[in-house]
């Protein structure tokens, strides 16, 4: 029996789902829940084979939350999304998920893509692959990165530095490189060109 985790902030969406892969005789979800720290501890807890995990949710996405379970012996991450960004496929690949698929897939065709990648293969939609696979490269270093990271949700820089436990003249330079590398004028715009390119 293929024992799976599922983490969705869609109500809606996650028990669906978890219906329709009830439904195989060989799957069977052992937890749900609705964002990215949930997602973890359930993992922690429940001890799946798969995680099944929503690229965007609240507090952790789903790479942060696969790259914080990577710890755990034998699981397999897979990830669903809606909008599947380039840049996201490079950082979920570097995460150790081994799955990438878009909501559209049919929950027939996932249960069999979840009991391949179970087997020790990888997925990875196409049309996500082929867009990697022409996206240029990110211009941002890994601290600049980081520090987009913190300021996407808009805090004060103050609030950035204790996050990333940087000063705040450091925090500044950082943010002002980045800037200046993607041609935009304010930190809130680099950050959410940094995520709209699947970088952060």
């Amino acid at each position: 029996m293929i024992r799976v985790v599922l983490a969705d902030d869609e109500d809606l969406i996650r028990g669906a789902l978890a219906a329709l892969l009830e439904l195989e005789d060989d799957i069977t979800v052992v937890a749900q829940v609705s964002d990215g720290d949930a997602a973890v501890a359930a993992v922690r807890a429940h001890r799946p084979d798969i995680a099944v995990f929503d690229l965007e949710m609240p507090g952790r996405d789903g790479v942060r939350a696969a790259e914080a379970v990577r710890d755990v012996p034998d699981l397999v991450v897979v990830l669903v999304t809606r909008h599947a960004r380039p840049g996201v496929l490079k950082r979920a690949l570097a995460a150790g998920v081994r799955g990438f698929v878009p909501k559209t897939t049919p929950a027939s065709r996932l249960a069999t893509i979840l009991r391949d990648v179970r087997a020790g293969s990888r997925y990875v939609d196409s049309e996500i692959a082929a867009a990697a696979l022409t996206e240029g490269a990110c211009p941002l270093t890994a601290r600049e990165l980081e520090v987009l990271r913190y300021a996407l949700p808009g805090g004060p820089v103050a609030g950035i530095a204790r996050e990333s436990n940087l000063a705040a003249g450091t925090v500044r330079n950082y943010l002002s490189s980045a800037m200046i590398k993607l041609d935009v004028s304010t930190r809130h715009e680099a950050a959410r060109l940094a995520w709209e390119e699947g970088w952060i």
